[in-house]
């Protein structure tokens, strides 16, 4: 056994057992390879990792790699998902060093982090074209021994690439940059299939959030197709679970038919997200039943018993990937009896299957999708609980911050505008979760907790992601307390990320460890940056609260993103999304009422909102003084004696107060 058992990563606890000696990402790794003057072996990697598990059976399980591993390396394992800062640095080394990136990861390092080789999976030998881990083992031990200084200096060549990486270039104009990564998406848009390039296929929601609100903001009927199209196809095709509701992480064909099988919480957080507008712009019911069966998903399979959510499910099972999911027509027969050929025909299976000679339930072929009969939903629910009795999939049981703000932002918003309390309740349990466990004695905010532990200081993301998590709540409860958790937790991001002088945020806080390396992320790949996160919290917290000082963090941050995303600004589509709504003339409202419970027809009203919602303030007699402190410029609007009153204005432009909510729903 290791130095991994004290663990609580469950991705560590997996190769605890290894034969290879790992150590845990800390000091006493890297003490142990200056006083033996010996490299670091790291590898990164996360616990649904299909790859990672290949790596480990082939390698990390195999005692001729171990020795070589023990004698002349120092190995350490990373898990990803609760060090985010240690894999973004070398995420960075990888993808400059070799052009593309992913897990497991395999960096080799000098005693004091400096890299010199990067790369991702590695059989044990060299094949295909792909070298070999024990070649490249051994050619290191040599020229450790022979070339050192060589090594030593490549590795403090990349670190001073990687910094001059930092400095930006001069801000784009925000309408260019919205209008460039617009056409970009339509010049990559898949028009068969939907969603974006060639395979793989990542469904990206972000992206269709940004496309769904600039086609209603500038009456755009291409961008609203791009989007629904994509929607569409990804919920048909089986990248969806039609028979237990969730995405997988990604398909390995163009036609979102074959998925890599993991499911992760923060895809479905912003699918969800994705689905819920595309709902309030076109009404459709697919799209609401999506939704639940997602949601219904993430409540019976990765919510803990006190309401955080798990961070995931793994892909394979009974050594094989996606050997859970999978179905011959014989055995479904088994279990539907005369039932078997009407939901086969439904759900595309036949007698040779569409994968590996078995079949992926999908709805690609089946025209009447948006309307499942009732039969169908019975056979589903005999084949789901036939199902549950394989062997269970691997869930990864962490729980960490910033995942977890994402699905709260998904089920607040599912909740408001779907008008769904029991989404409602799960943001509000998730919120719970994170203030009763997930911050320290000082109200440090901390990435990760499991087994009864919280560590690791939390990052720009965990900060980001939980403000506006906090502010969607707001949108929904109007609770004053979550505003004003808010705008508290954004004055410690801006302290402890911000870069005063050059603008924008640092990836992990200025009390943290320091690495070789402090990037400022800004790309939006599986999910949005912490950067542009950011953004959206410093603009909504302007629109709330009026206060200037975050009118002009959010000008510079604004700036900042938009010297990095001159290159392909379709890569940083939340970025975009903070832009347009920079842009669109924005809304404010302010309800003034005698009642404590917001109006139904003022909810009635935000639901039907289709554009850039307006940012919403609900004052009555029980939070007047609360809501001063959070907003101070509301301190100025009378409580009426009875009925309420509307204050609505728009760009920089204020209307007189009215109480006629017609006149409030032609305004919005």
């Amino acid at each position: 056994m290791n130095h991994l058992s004290n663990e609580k990563s469950p991705y560590l606890l997996q190769h605890r057992e290894n034969p290879v000696d790992w150590f845990p990402w800390g000091n006493g790794a890297f003490e142990k390879a200056k006083k033996e003057n010996k490299p670091v072996f790291l590898s990164i990697g996360y616990s649904t990792c299909h790859w990672c598990h290949v790596m480990a059976h082939e390698s990390f399980e195999d005692k001729e790699i171990a020795k070589i591993l023990n004698d002349s390396f120092v190995p350490v394992k990373v898990d990803r998902e609760e060090r985010p800062d240690i894999d973004a640095v070398y995420m960075a080394v990888c993808q400059a060093m070799t052009g593309s990136g992913g897990w497991p990861m395999t960096i080799l390092m000098t005693p004091d982090q400096e890299p010199f080789f990067a790369g991702t999976y590695l059989p044990k030998h060299a094949r295909y074209g792909s070298p070999g881990l024990m070649e490249l083992l051994e050619h290191t031990v040599l020229l450790w021994n022979r070339d050192r200084d060589r090594l030593m200096q490549t590795g403090q060549m990349i670190v001073a690439a990687l910094n001059r990486q930092e400095q930006t270039s001069q801000a784009d104009d925000l309408k260019t940059l919205i209008n460039r990564g617009v056409q970009e998406y339509k010049f990559r848009f898949d028009k068969q299939n939907g969603g974006f390039g060639t395979a793989p296929k990542f469904p990206a929601p972000h992206n269709l959030l940004f496309l769904l609100e600039y086609s209603q903001t500038n009456n755009e009927n291409e961008c609203l197709y791009i989007a629904e199209k994509t929607l569409e196809r990804m919920a048909r095709g089986g990248l969806f679970d039609h028979i237990g509701g969730g995405f997988s992480r990604y398909s390995t064909d163009e036609s979102w038919l074959v998925p890599h099988f993991e499911k992760m919480l923060y895809d479905n957080a912003w699918l969800v997200q994705a689905y819920t507008l595309a709902f309030c712009i076109t009404k459709k019911d697919y799209y609401r039943e999506i939704i639940s069966r997602t949601l219904a998903f993430i409540r019976t399979e990765l919510t803990s018993p006190d309401g955080g959510f798990y961070c995931g499910q793994d892909a394979d099972s009974e050594g094989a990937e996606g050997k859970y999911y999978i179905f011959s027509k014989r055995e479904l027969s088994d279990v539907l009896g005369d039932g078997t050929e009407r939901f086969c025909h439904w759900f595309g299976i036949t007698d040779d299957g569409n994968f590996e000679g078995k079949n992926i339930p999908n709805l690609l072929q089946n025209k009447d999708y948006a309307q499942t009969p009732e039969q169908i939903e019975q056979l589903r629910e005999a084949v789901f609980v036939y199902r549950k009795n394989r062997m269970a999939l691997h869930l990864d049981d962490k729980i960490l911050t910033s995942w977890n703000a994402m699905m709260i932002s998904s089920c607040a918003k599912a909740g408001f505008l779907l008008d769904n309390h029991t989404y409602i309740e799960m943001a509000e349990r998730a919120m719970q979760f994170i203030e009763s466990h997930l911050f320290d004695e000082n109200g440090r905010l901390m990435v990760r907790y499991r087994d009864g532990e919280r560590a690791f200081p939390g990052n720009l993301e965990d900060y980001a992601f939980y403000c506006l998590a906090l502010i969607d709540l707001y949108q929904t409860t109007f609770r004053v307390r979550d505003l004003k958790r808010a705008s508290e937790l954004a004055e410690c991001m801006m302290e402890l990320f911000w870069d005063a002088e050059h603008g924008g945020f640092y990836f992990y806080g200025k009390d943290d460890e320091t690495l070789i390396h402090r990037p400022k992320e800004t790309y939006d790949g599986a999910v949005p940056s912490g950067n542009s996160a950011a953004a959206h919290v410093l603009h909504w917290l302007f629109r709330l609260t009026g206060e200037t000082k975050w009118m002009e963090a959010a000008r510079r941050q604004a700036d900042f993103l938009s010297s990095r995303a001159g290159e392909a600004p379709s890569g940083y589509s939340y970025s975009l999304l903070a832009f347009l709504r920079v842009q669109s003339p924005a809304a404010e409202l302010v309800c003034v009422s005698a009642k404590t419970e917001i109006p139904g027809e003022l909810s009635d009203i935000l639901r039907s909102c289709t554009k850039t919602p307006p940012a919403v303030l609900f004052k009555h007699p029980e939070n007047a003084a609360s809501l001063s402190e959070a907003a101070p410029f509301t301190e100025n609007y009378a409580l009426p004696e009875s009925g309420t009153m509307y204050y609505f204005c728009e760009g920089q432009n204020c209307s007189q107060p009215f109480s006629d909510v017609s006149q409030l729903k032609k305004k919005i």
